[in-house]
């Protein structure tokens, strides 16, 4: 299975993601996207307003790496803290009144897909279908450890493992 199922939950729930293309000179371009995980063939299928025009779309002519990144972290500009707010506790007695506004932060939950992509079409609108290679998961499956303490679950997906040939004595 190319996802876990909490990473196929987490993708479900995500309102877009940002997917990266190599334009035909080699620089890179990162677009948001709306996207789905088409549970039928493993993939990330990408739609949008005039798909076939997009420069995103267009790259995969000449290059079909692609990444794609889907978090919950929220925008910075401007900043928004997430969380609950803790009141303060002075000599063991909880005082509501007085908070010094401690945040206990919320966990950060990010998966990056690189693979490769092809020009698709669904129902006559062109996609962009994602076929992962790589999958780079971080606080998705793991809802135990302290944030600070968490480890990516780094992973090879979809590449069949190539079998060493035996060859020949002479």
């Amino acid at each position: 299975m190319t996802f876990t199922t909490l990473e196929i939950d987490f993708m479900k729930q995500a309102d877009l993601g940002r997917l990266a293309t190599i334009q035909p000179d080699g620089t890179p371009q990162n677009s948001p996207v709306g996207f789905t995980y088409n549970e039928q063939l493993g993939t990330i299928d990408i739609a949008g307003y005039e798909m076939a025009k997009s420069r995103k779309y267009r790259n995969l002519a000449d290059n079909d790496r692609v990444a794609l990144v889907v978090d919950d972290i929220t925008p910075r500009d401007p900043l928004r803290t997430r969380g609950a707010i803790q009141p303060l506790r002075t000599r063991g007695a909880i005082q509501p009144e007085r908070t010094r506004g401690a945040i206990q932060p919320e966990r950060v939950r990010c998966l990056e897909i690189r693979g490769t992509a092809v020009q698709a079409e669904d129902g006559g609108r062109p996609i962009i279908r994602v076929t992962p290679r790589r999958v780079i998961s971080f606080g998705i499956d793991d809802q135990e450890t302290e944030p600070h303490q968490l480890v990516a679950h780094v992973r090879n997906v979809g590449v069949e493992q190539q079998v060493p040939q035996r060859l020949p004595l002479r």
